[in-house]
């Protein structure tokens, strides 16, 4: 999803067509053809420039939601939508455009974290809401352009609502949320290229600890919450941090996948299900997190 060009306004050619459009059909179909021309002109009107988008903004894709984009059709988000903003930086890349791989890792790495800024629960996302962005281009970037917006967009249907879930937010959910968002970006943002821990096995070591830490900071997090399932969920998360620590400090692979496997099995999601169900947050793990663990 890039930036190639400004926005075009599409005001007088909308209304060209319009007008053709009723003059042409007889009486009895001129009221779906003002409906029809109502319509066209409130969608021309929402019409807004993809340098324009700011973090909150539902809208509609003009075409297809990947590829270039010049402009997207804003609507107030309580109205059926195909995207939301959530989420914007700048690129601090120098004056030399990094490249299309380069900007696609940047909006990689940086995207997931300014949506989980704004929905922080991600079990509670709507079903078939992917995180897109739109960045700049080659072209776009020499005329000054460095923004990138992150948005959650349907791969299938439309949203309802704003996804805009951080403001609602108990304390208490608010730190589990951080803490436990912390733990799986440790995991996977960490994962090593390498396939076997024998051909990387530094690698893993590396994620190991990083998992480590993000545990300690987590189960300190809970042990602030008061609740029966939190505590239980503590205590596990407790030994979960002991054994990626002893991986994060194994001698050989061997050692390495003794602690692995119950370090693994014990940040199994469906574990935090009854102390999220405890806290009020959605219960329902989502599928790709179901799938990894199910594996």
């Amino acid at each position: 999803m890039a930036i190639r060009a400004p926005h075009r306004p599409l005001r007088g050619m909308s209304a060209v067509v319009a007008l053709l459009a009723i003059g042409a059909v007889g009486c009895s179909e001129v009221s779906d053809a003002v409906d029809g021309a109502k319509d066209g002109a409130k969608k021309v009107a929402r019409q807004r420039s993809v340098f324009s988008l700011d973090t909150g903004d539902c809208y509609n894709p003009n075409g297809k939601a990947e590829g270039t984009a010049y402009a997207v059709e804003i609507v107030p988000c309580d109205e059926a939508h195909e995207g939301q903003v959530v989420g914007e930086f700048a690129i601090d890349e120098g004056t030399e455009y990094p490249g299309d791989d380069k900007i696609s890792a940047i909006a990689d790495d940086r995207c997931p974290v300014e949506a989980q800024k704004y929905s922080p629960d991600t079990w509670a996302l709507p079903k078939g809401a992917a995180l897109f962005y739109y960045t700049p281009t080659k072209e776009s970037w020499a005329t000054g352009d460095r923004a990138v917006s992150c948005t959650y967009t349907a791969e299938g249907g439309k949203l309802n609502g704003s996804l805009d879930t951080a403001k609602s937010l108990e304390p208490e959910q608010t730190t589990y949320l951080e803490g436990s968002n912390a733990v799986y970006e440790a995991l996977w943002a960490n994962l090593p290229e390498e396939d076997t821990i024998e051909a990387d096995l530094a690698g893993y070591k590396a994620q190991a600890k990083a998992v480590a830490a993000a545990l300690d900071a987590h189960v300190e997090g809970l042990g602030g919450i008061e609740g029966t399932e939190v505590g239980k969920l503590r205590t596990t998360l407790t030994k979960a941090a002991g054994n990626w620590k002893k991986a994060a400090n194994a001698a050989d692979a061997d050692a390495f996948y003794v602690a692995y496997d119950p370090a693994f099995t014990d940040i199994d999601p469906n574990k935090s299900v009854a102390a999220r169900k405890e806290l009020g947050l959605a219960t329902t793990v989502p599928a790709d997190d179901a799938e990894a663990w199910a594996s």
